[in-house]
Order: structure tokens, then C-alpha cells, then sequence
């Protein structure tokens, strides 16, 4: 059965204290290093190993199981703040989340003990093994097979574009039970895969941005796997448990979007203040103002949309409408704001001397992971109208 992860009771108080060391640690940590990080595509291992003493890693997983029982609503906005400095590092434990809020919400309870606590240390560092070469938003299309055999399962089969697969230690794999079965959806199964034998890490892939991140293409050859690693136990639940994750899945990258904007909107202000024209700040002028007012609205706006649809998550309500528009608004208001932000700061922008060029790389990213802009505006579409059935 499906259980929402139980969340900590955290006063208004500890969020503010949580929050105020998250930025603590984002100015002593997580800037200086960003801009050779990203440059050079350079893991961040000591970054790591701070996110584990700060509990990032079991943030959103319930204190039962070791950890912080994080609130989606107080998480999302400690995604925000780190991606309104350097977007990539969010990935790292936003993906392994993401991996558990799925053991925690649909394992059993011996895969709950077995895994959570090790996850929530960041001992076990995780991702979503769901993409394919041929096979993305149309999770159905998958090609990866799991056959039995015996005690354990065989897998064949190759993933692409995944998070944490190369200095993670497991995935969330999504394959095919049965390949034959009608609907389709209806053959697919999930299983809690760790690294062994058959578990083949074929390339890093190098990436327009989201750098520093590794993120990759795997290949399974006869990958054994006990049949206790089938997530919940039964096999045919596999499309239910992937997309039962999306929603947080999108309220996360809608928080990374935000983030952004945020950061984008904030280098610009500086800069508009520091740069002058024609004898004086170049906030000072009208087209500048104009850009600034539309970027300072939207940031707030989507703020505020990813604040609603974590909450509606909280509640434990069906939320895929204001996971889609949170998702869809915020993340281009990301790309808006560092294009904005690109024009303000001129020609000065294309230099990787300022850290702006970096927003504008990492941005596009966002509409496109999760779940496409495009797939989002016809889900908020479907939901509209099937909330408001005449």
C-alpha cells in the first residue's frame, strides 16, 4: 500500500534556523567553488560530504527511518536557495530523494529498514534509473528486461540521462516484467538496484550545463538481482510507483527553476547598480527597469506556485495539476530571468568570468527534465478539465 512519507514536526522556528544554516553553509561551501566546478566538470566530493552532515540526504525521509522528516513545502525552499547559487549540486540530493520518498512510499517494510536508514546518512546514494534511448517522457516504451530466475531476477538492458549513476551506489530501476502484457503499463516492474556484477557504467556525459553532475548512459548484462529487490514485492506496479513520484519530482525541479530566477534576478540587480551608461547606473534607465520589474514579479509568482503545490503535496492530496504548473511556470521564469539577466549584463555576459552565462546554461535544463513544459500544460489542461466536469 502506499504511504506518504511521515513528516517531523517542525515549528516555524526550526524552519527559520534550518533555512538561515542552509545559507550559512551555500556562502562558505557551495559559492566559491561553483564557477571551477563547473568549468572544469569536477565531482564535488567535499561538497558531499557536508550535504550528509547536514542531513540533506535524509531530508525528506520520516525520522523513523534516520531522518530529517522534512516537510515537501520547507525542502523546496532549501532547493531553492542552493540552486539560486549553483543549481547542479541540488541534483545530488534531490535525485536520491526522490529514490527514497518511492522505497519509503511503496517498499515493504523490510525494504524500508534495509535501505532508509542507510540512504538518509547518505551511506547509500541513489537516482531514478527510468530513461531510455528511446524511451523518455513515454515511459511505456521502455526496452529493459528483467526475467526470472529462480530466487533472483536477470536484467538486459541500458538506461541513459541518469543522475547519481556514477558516484551514487544505487538506482531505482524501472524495467519490463512482462513485455507482452496489454496495457502496457501493466508489465512494467521496479527494483531497488545497487551496484554489482553486470551493473555497467558506460560513459559520463558531457553536458551544455548541469555540470559537475554526474550523469550517465548505464548498460545491464545479466545483472542478477534477489527477487526481495522488486520495490513493494509485486511485480506490474512499476509504472504506478514511477509516476506516483513525479509530483515531488516536479515540485523539486519547479524549486530549482525558482531558484534560478532568483539568482539570476539578483546578479542582474547588482550589476544594473555597478555598470553605468551615459553617465549613470544603467538601472537608471527605463528598458532596464522594465526588465527588472517583469523578472522581480515572475520570481515571486513562481515562488508562491511552488510554495501551493508543495503544500497540496503535503496534505497528501492528488497534486499533479499544481506540481504541473508550479513545474511549468517556475522553470521558465528560470529561463526568462537568466536570458533577462544575459541582456542586462551585455557583452560582459558571454564571459565565463561572470557567473551569469552559468544560469543561462543550466536553465533550459529545467523545462525539460521531469517531464517537458509541454507535457505539463496538457496535464494542467486534463486535470482543468476533469476537475470541472460539467
Amino acid at each position: 500500500m502506499n504511504q506518504q512519507p511521515t513528516t517531523a514536526h517542525w515549528t516555524a522556528e526550526d524552519e527559520a534556523t534550518l533555512l538561515d544554516t542552509i545559507d550559512a553553509w551555500v556562502e562558505r561551501s557551495v559559492r566559491p567553488i561553483a564557477r571551477e566546478y563547473d568549468q572544469e566538470d569536477k565531482y564535488p566530493h567535499e561538497l558531499v560530504e557536508e550535504m550528509k552532515e547536514l542531513g540533506l540526504f535524509g531530508a525528506t525521509i520520516s525520522p523513523e527511518y534516520g531522518g530529517l522528516g522534512l516537510s515537501a513545502s520547507t525542502y523546496a525552499k532549501i532547493v531553492t536557495k542552493v540552486a539560486s547559487v549553483w543549481m547542479a549540486p541540488s541534483g545530488i540530493f534531490n535525485s536520491h530523494l526522490i529514490m527514497a520518498a518511492a522505497i519509503e512510499r511503496c517498499g515493504t517494510e523490510d525494504q524500508k529498514r534495509r535501505y532508509l536508514p542507510r540512504m538518509a546518512a547518505g551511506e547509500l546514494r541513489g537516482g531514478l534509473g527510468l530513461t531510455e534511448p528511446n524511451a523518455g517522457t513515454d515511459l511505456q516504451a521502455i526496452r529493459t528486461v528483467a526475467r526470472r530466475d529462480g530466487d533472483h531476477y536477470v536484467i538486459n538492458g541500458a538506461k541513459t540521462w541518469i543522475t547519481n549513476s556514477l558516484h551514487g551506489s544505487a538506482i531505482l530501476l524501472l524495467v519490463k516484467t512482462d513485455p507482452e502484457a496489454q496495457p502496457r503499463h501493466k508489465g512494467m516492474s521496479m527494483f531497488i538496484a545497487e551496484k554489482g556484477e553486470g551493473f555497467i557504467v558506460a560513459k559520463k556525459m558531457k553536458k551544455l550545463g548541469y555540470r559537475a553532475i554526474d550523469t550517465c548512459e548505464l548498460v545491464f548484462q545479466d545483472y542478477r538481482l534477489p527477487a526481495d529487490c522488486l520495490l513493494g514485492g509485486e511485480e506490474g506496479r512499476g509504472f504506478q510507483h514511477a509516476v506516483g513520484g513525479l509530483e515531488l519530482g516536479r515540485i523539486n525541479i519547479a524549486a530549482r527553476g525558482a531558484g534560478i530566477a532568483e539568482g539570476a534576478l539578483r546578479m542582474a540587480v547588482r550589476y544594473a547598480q555597478e555598470r553605468k551608461t551615459f553617465g549613470k547606473p544603467i538601472c537608471e534607465h527605463q528598458a532596464i527597469q522594465l526588465k527588472l520589474g517583469e523578472m522581480a514579479a515572475r520570481v515571486e509568482a513562481a515562488k508562491l506556485l511552488v510554495e501551493s503545490a508543495a503544500r497540496a503535496y503535503d496534505t497528501g492530496q492528488r497534486c499533479d495539476m499544481e506540481a504541473g504548473m508550479a513545474k511549468y511556470f517556475a522553470t521558465e521564469t528560470g529561463v526568462f530571468c537568466a536570458q533577462e539577466a544575459m541582456r542586462i549584463f551585455g557583452g560582459y555576459s558571454y564571459s565565463t568570468e561572470y557567473e551569469i552565462e552559468r544560469f543561462y546554461r543550466d536553465a533550459m535544463l529545467m523545462c525539460i527534465g521531469e517531464g517537458t513544459n509541454e507535457m505539463q500544460r496538457i496535464i494542467i489542461a486534463k486535470q482543468l478539465v476533469e476537475r470541472n466536469r460539467i
